[in-house]
């Protein structure tokens, strides 16, 4: 017997698993973020859910570099800062046009696209301008080395892990359906978003302000932890699903 065809009679004789719906209110959070961001207003839908995001992607680093002329603010935290989240914007444009992401292939209306701009994204660069304008003058609990040190590695590694899962799930989901259990996805459910965090993260502990963390705060309860809640439901339809969550954490322990 040929490895496909033992491949399709093994599916045949597994049972498929009932899928676990996700809770009501992590169902209607996310209907309504679908709505603004991506229905708003109806009519045209001139634009992709890409382009909207890499547009402020790509602008980050030269946003930054404008406010740092602007003010005139040469000071290495300022310097640091741009290169961090400047170059973690260039690095998911190359990103996106390596592999990029379905989800974000989706036509938006134009109210929409505004709206995850100016309602979402534009408060990243807002972060940038608190420190390069002077806003926040951070004390940093560490002496100044050893934070910047911490800060860069935390970007750093936070970006390879979220591009190699993006990378990983975006390739192997195009040889194989089904669940991912391997390489990044071995030991946590959603090394992406963990990047993401880790990467958002470092850029509020260089700006060391009260607003970043806010911000951060609302965005990865109501996104990232919603679009969580929403994956793992429908994952659960898998016949493995069940012994894969129970050896997994959810992003890193004791977080399950």
């Amino acid at each position: 017997m040929r490895d496909d065809d033992l491949r399709a009679a093994t599916a045949l004789r597994t049972p498929a698993a009932t899928p676990t719906p996700a809770p009501a209110w992590a169902s209607a959070v996310r209907r309504f973020t679908d709505f603004i961001t991506i229905d708003l207003g109806g009519g045209p839908r001139p634009w992709k859910f890409a382009w909207v995001i890499n547009f402020q992607k790509t602008g980050t680093f030269p946003f930054l570099a404008l406010l740092i002329a602007w003010y005139r603010n040469h000071d290495v935290a300022a310097w640091i800062y741009l290169a961090m989240h400047g170059s973690y914007g260039l690095a998911w444009f190359l990103k996106d046009m390596a592999f990029p992401d379905p989800a974000w292939q989706r036509r938006i209306t134009i109210l929409g696209g505004l709206n995850v701009f100016f309602g979402v994204l534009a408060w990243y660069w807002a972060f940038g301008w608190l420190l390069i304008s002077g806003t926040s003058r951070p004390a940093y609990p560490l002496p100044d080395h050893a934070w910047f040190c911490l800060c860069i590695s935390l970007c750093l590694v936070g970006t390879a892990i979220m591009i190699a899962a993006d990378a990983q799930k975006f390739y192997t989901l195009r040889v194989r359906r089904g669940l991912i259990t391997d390489g990044l996805f071995r030991y946590v459910r959603h090394p992406n978003y963990l990047g993401e965090m880790m990467i958002y993260g470092s850029f509020a502990l260089m700006v060391w302000h009260w607003l970043p963390f806010v911000v951060l705060a609302v965005v990865w309860t109501v996104v990232f932890a919603v679009n969580m809640i929403a994956k793992e439901a429908s994952l659960s339809r898998h016949p493995e699903w069940a012994e894969y969550r129970r050896r997994t954490w959810w992003l890193l322990p004791p977080i399950l």
